[in-house]
Formats: C-alpha cells, structure tokens, sequence
C-alpha cells in the first residue's frame, strides 16, 4: 500500500477572463493524497479553445 500518491483529475468550471467574459474549461488539477486524503494542490490548469495549456491564475472564478 502507497502511502503518498499524486493524482491528477479533470473537471469542467465556469471562469472568468476580462478579455473573453465567462467561459466554460476543463481544469485538471494535479493533488497530492496521503492515505487517500487530499493533502495539497500542486498545480492547476486550463486548457483553451485552441489547445494552448494556460495556468489558472490569469482568470477567476466567476461567481
């Protein structure tokens, strides 16, 4: 049994962008798990119309 995993899991949110307004992507998020329980996000990102990969920092969450 692994005591740390890394897992990585996709899911579709609403953000925001000043340029483009509100938009619908796909957000993977990349988590580190200590005996099945999340423990920290390393990373997340955004992957665009156009395939670019982009951080999630430069867009929010729209609420």
């Amino acid at each position: 049994m692994k005591l740390i995993k890394i897992k990585r899991k996709t899911k579709l949110e609403k953000r925001y962008s000043i340029k483009m307004g509100e938009l619908s992507t796909n957000v993977t998020y990349i988590r580190k798990y200590l005996l099945g329980l999340p423990v920290k996000t390393l990373h997340k990102y955004r992957e665009t119309y156009y395939g670019a990969i982009k951080d999630c920092e430069d867009c929010s969450i729209a609420r």
